[in-house]
């Protein structure tokens, strides 16, 4: 081995033993008796081979993923100097040497191998590089890493979401999770998953935090978990109930085979801040995936249909989304067409339930096409595969949705859309509060004691709901959420300060208006209203407030 060197893998490109193979079988191949050649002994073994000292790095190639040792052209054009110095002959450059794109971008340990010692003990080190690699891909939302992680049916992906104060990050109020054990569903003939059956789901509230800190700019709901029932527990006690859940899920820690345990979150870097500040210990091997970046990369790569940008987009004036914009959950989900529903309130995991939603054609839209028809198919504004009766920025549903919203994006066909069980037991979402929205594929739903009227969005509901809850109704505002959550010792709370930008859907806070960062909803030109199938709005309405608090 060499001293400790570092070189720029640009240009290290050429697999050093398929160096030795295709001079082997460029000599078979034009009959040459390269064994009676003063110069045979350097090809009778890869060993000889490798007595010329070659400089050599490991790097795994951009496509594949697949780990080399890899030289430089430099070196091979040095190697037959050298045999023609020496020997007096010439030989030329063999054909169908397997070139490697390097996916590493900084520098890399320069080696030099001399002997197959050497090369054996390099060789053993490839698993690591291969690992190394693919926790940077999968993190960066590389398509191609992503899809093979969910096709190999092995993996448990566990997605997590959490609520913190937006006074103090390091007070989280809430947190979620949903998971999905992939390998035992494919053992089990159950494919693709039904979220209502197979998704394991859980959603944790703060003691010291309920109903006494709200936030204001984002405010969270949490009493709104709409797949299952709250647990409330001491902050004391969280770090190791969210420990106790990775430790469920993950196989052991190794330098050279990835985890089988996915961390999923939707702008993951918050919530990795949260955990590491709770001493939470994450397997070195875990991969880590971010929604968010994935849905970026399927938008630059192609493999998404043209959409309104959210942000820069306004009434009468849709603009088209470019390449680079990060999209919050709730859009996200917008932006996807919308599946078949589960026969059943909860859904049976057997294959073939439910009927298989037809797959999203990937058809570009001209940009004339997508101003005058703003409401094609995936494309803004839309319900999508959002779930009626669903109310974001409760950890628990982000934690489902964010799940859900994966699955959609790998694989749309034969995946049905959950059912909350808010609205299997109170009759379509309407819960303690009256709620007017639009339903599965913009058909109109009226839960509750709300009233939509178009052109005025739910301002009546609005009305309303305050003369039904006994608040008496602030100064109109837009709402920054989607619906209300009174909790169980108020009947409204104030609206509470920007969410961490990490929830948003672009680093910096909220773009345009007054949207939120977070898992905000889809108003195009700012808050987080969200349009009708009419292009209306429908995100203003009276907010509930604590009186002298609004």
């Amino acid at each position: 081995m060499s001293d400790f060197t570092l070189v720029d893998p640009r240009g290290w490109e050429y697999d050093l033993h398929s160096v030795y193979s295709a001079y082997i079988g460029y000599f078979q191949l034009h009959n040459i008796p390269w064994y009676d050649r003063s110069w045979g002994p350097l090809f009778s073994t890869f060993e000889d081979f490798l007595a010329f000292s070659w400089p050599v790095i490991t790097v795994t190639d951009v496509w594949t993923g697949r780990a080399h040792i890899v030289t430089r052209l430099t070196s091979i054009g040095a190697f037959l100097k050298m045999i023609k110095t020496r020997f007096g002959e010439t030989l030329p450059q063999a054909p169908n040497i397997l070139q490697v794109s390097p996916f590493e971008t900084t520098t890399r340990h320069l080696r030099t191998v001399s002997d197959y010692a050497s090369y054996k003990k390099l060789h053993s080190t490839l698993p690591a590089a291969v690992l190394s690699a693919l926790k940077l891909r999968v993190r960066a939302g590389e398509p191609k890493a992503i899809r093979e992680l969910w096709a190999a049916r092995d993996r448990t992906f566990l997605a997590i979401d959490f609520e913190w104060s937006e006074r103090n990050e390091k007070s989280c109020l809430e947190w979620g999770y949903a998971a999905v054990r992939c390998g035992h569903l494919e053992a089990l003939g159950h494919w693709p998953p039904v979220p209502d059956a197979n998704y394991r789901k859980g959603h944790y509230i703060v003691a010291e935090y309920v109903d006494k800190v709200v936030n204001k700019h984002c405010p969270t709901h949490p009493w709104e978990y709409a797949f299952g029932e709250s647990h409330v527990c001491p902050k004391a006690k969280l770090p190791q109930i969210i420990q106790a859940m990775i430790s469920s899920l993950a196989s052991p820690d190794s330098e050279t085979i990835p985890n089988t345990l996915v961390l999923v979150a939707h702008g993951i870097s918050g919530d990795l801040a949260r955990m590491e500040e709770m001493r939470i210990k994450l397997p070195h091997n875990m991969l880590i995936l971010d929604t968010a970046s994935f849905e970026r990369s399927l938008f630059a790569a192609g493999h998404r249909p043209a959409m309104v940008d959210p942000h820069t987009s306004s009434p009468g004036n849709p603009k088209a989304r470019t390449h680079g914009s990060m999209l919050s959950l709730e859009n996200v989900l917008r932006s996807l067409p919308a599946p078949a529903a589960s026969p059943s309130g909860s859904g049976s995991g057997s294959p073939g339930l439910g009927k298989t939603p037809p797959m999203q054609i990937q058809i570009p839209i001209p940009p004339q096409q997508l101003l005058q028809a703003p409401t094609v198919h995936g494309v803004f504004p839309q319900q999508g595969a959002l779930v009626p009766g669903v109310t974001l920025h409760n950890a628990g549903n982000d934690a489902f949705l964010g799940l859900y919203a994966l699955q959609l994006l790998l694989e749309p066909t034969g995946t049905q859309a959950p059912v909350p069980l808010t609205a299997n037991m109170r009759g379509g979402g309407g819960g303690a509060r009256p709620v007017s929205g639009y339903g599965m594929n913009g058909a109109p739903f009226v839960g509750g004691s709300s009233m939509f009227m178009p052109g005025y969005g739910d301002r009546l509901s609005g009305d309303f709901a305050q003369m039904q809850l006994g608040v008496q109704p602030p100064p109109f505002v837009r709402q920054t959420s989607g619906s209300r959550s009174p909790g169980p010792e108020k009947a409204a709370r104030p609206v509470s300060m920007l969410r961490s930008p990490s929830k948003g859907d672009v680093v910096g806070g909220a773009i345009g208006g007054g949207g939120g960062g977070g898992h905000g909803s889809g108003n195009p030109w700012g808050g987080t209203g969200t349009w009708n199938g009419n292009g209306a709005t429908r995100g203003y309405r009276r907010l509930s407030a604590v009186p002298g608090k609004g």
